[in-house]
């Protein structure tokens, strides 16, 4: 390993996207830069490796794609309509979530710098791919996408940490494992580097804390997000244990942003507590289960609790993990016939993927473990009396097709239940990443309660606050590491003037 210096310009803690957007962003201005990551080299990447790679940005044409792609040749591009996502879309995807707040102005700055971040991403050698298979659907021998959301980086999130990391190298930065963060090093004039767990000191001018929320930490997420969250599956990474929020807190930063709100999605209820580490990263994002649009899902009181077809997957997932986890048991069950197999997304055929199978209802549900079988017969029978019948199915647009059932709509994409065999999916709820963490500047520095700068102090990524309120329009996680990403590492080299 290449020696390395005694003090550093810039020192990075964690190796996600964020991170190395981070690191990437400073290496361009002419910083030295240190990446310190906690795991070791295969489990470093946060949440990174955890994600499909998806996307969420700004777009006014199939052309704005076009520069981004691996193959922009590819001879299916002539036959898709990819639609736009403008600046007015995401505003309004975003306000959704507020819960009748304004957009903050993190929320802006994400909006307004999620192009332009992507495509200095793509000049940087990361390339993306469109969501063929998950995105869009055919219709009139056209691919059609639907939800804003179009593009992921070659290789989903594996390849877009390969990508990133590679361009970080590319331009001279550095990257340590096993090299765990305990504390901030300080003096009266601001940071002056970091502790490692093993009593090692690091140097440094500044310090960008990129390394994630408190999803890993039970304790963390009982005290903030709430009781039931301390059974609660991990998605991504089990490092993420809230050390940069307690050590920037420590240093009198300002607790900001929504700490009751999280991502949270609807998982496998027989996974692992962290997504079975023992399987590569890329097959860990199967344990997902957010195809409950096509089907309906019960709880164990035998009652639909959502409706399932209130908005397109990508604007309800974030907030139906929260809700499946509230119900009795902290489960419920997503119920499918065979005209929707098809379409299931790749994680429903998993070869990990626990489901029940019968070739009637009553037996299915008979098979699931705890469901009120009496209910659940009758919320299903009443589903499909009441299902619009004069509506076509659309899965391309929100098509209207409703039915009925516990009281509940089911608002579109409403299909009879009738055609065998019957599939039954038990789920949880799952955390991705939290929404609470540390105020921030326009240049990515830490505030203190009183919005003063903690002098060599920035952040980005999930410990920024203020980025996501009540909920989440799916893809716009990624985008904003990496905006904010960028933002923290120019801002780190523009303070020091190396």
């Amino acid at each position: 390993m290449q020696a390395m210096k005694k003090i550093w310009d810039v020192i990075i803690v964690g190796s996600g996207n964020a991170a190395l957007c981070a690191g990437i962003a400073a290496c361009e201005s002419g910083a030295k830069v240190l990446v310190i990551e906690k795991a070791d080299q295969q489990m470093a990447g946060g949440n990174t490796k955890y994600t499909a790679g998806a996307m969420r940005f700004v777009y006014n044409s199939s052309s704005d794609l076009l520069p981004l792609l691996s193959n922009p040749s590819d001879k299916r591009i002539p036959d898709t309509d990819f639609g736009t996502y403008t600046k007015d879309k995401f505003s309004i995807d975003l306000l959704e979530f507020n819960e009748g707040e304004p957009l903050t102005e993190e929320q802006e700055t994400l909006i307004s710098q999620s192009y332009d971040t992507v495509l200095w991403l793509a000049k940087h050698g990361v390339t993306f791919d469109p969501i063929w298979k998950r995105q869009s659907f055919k219709k009139d021998n056209k691919y059609v996408f639907w939800g804003g959301l179009t593009l992921a980086a070659e290789n989903e999130g594996v390849g877009l940490f390969d990508m990133e990391l590679q361009a970080y190298k590319n331009l001279g930065g550095h990257i340590r494992y096993h090299s765990e963060f305990k504390s901030l090093m300080h003096d009266e004039n601001g940071i002056t580097g970091v502790k490692l767990a093993s009593g090692e000191t690091l140097k440094s001018k500044a310090v960008i804390l990129a390394c994630g929320g408190f999803e890993s930490n039970e304790r963390m997420r009982r005290e903030l997000l709430g009781e039931e969250w301390s059974s609660a599956k991990v998605r991504g990474s089990p490092h993420n244990m809230g050390d940069g929020l307690l050590a920037a807190w420590e240093l009198g930063a300002q607790r900001y942003g929504r700490f009751t709100g999280c991502h949270a999605t609807p998982m496998d209820y027989f996974m692992k507590d962290y997504g079975n580490l023992n399987i590569s990263h890329i097959d860990r994002k199967n344990y997902r289960k957010i195809c409950y649009f096509l089907g309906v899902m019960l709880n164990e009181e035998g009652m639909r609790f959502v409706d399932e077809g209130i908005n397109f997957r990508n604007y309800t997932y974030a907030q139906f993990g929260r809700t499946v986890l509230q119900q009795s048991g902290g489960r419920a069950w997503q119920i499918f016939d065979s005209k929707v197999f098809e379409l299931l997304y790749e994680e429903y055929r998993f070869y990990d993927a626990k489901y029940e199978e019968a070739d009637n209802l009553p037996e299915l549900l008979k098979k699931c473990d705890g469901l009120d079988v009496t209910m659940a017969k009758k919320t299903l029978d009443e589903f499909n009396s009441k299902v619009d019948t004069n509506l076509e199915f659309d899965p391309t647009v929100k098509d209207g097709k409703s039915s009925m059932s516990s009281g509940l709509s089911k608002s579109n994409w409403a299909q009879r239940i009738d055609t065998p065999p019957f599939r039954a999916y038990p789920v949880t709820g799952g955390i991705t990443f939290t929404y609470g963490g540390v105020k921030v500047s326009n240049h990515g520095a830490v505030l203190d309660k009183n919005n003063d700068a903690i002098p060599g102090l920035f952040a980005a990524g999930e410990i920024v606050g203020g980025v996501f309120l009540g909920g989440y329009p799916g893809g716009s996680g990624l985008t904003s590491g990496a905006v904010f990403g960028r933002i923290a590492g120019k801002g780190a080299f523009r303070e020091g003037s190396f």
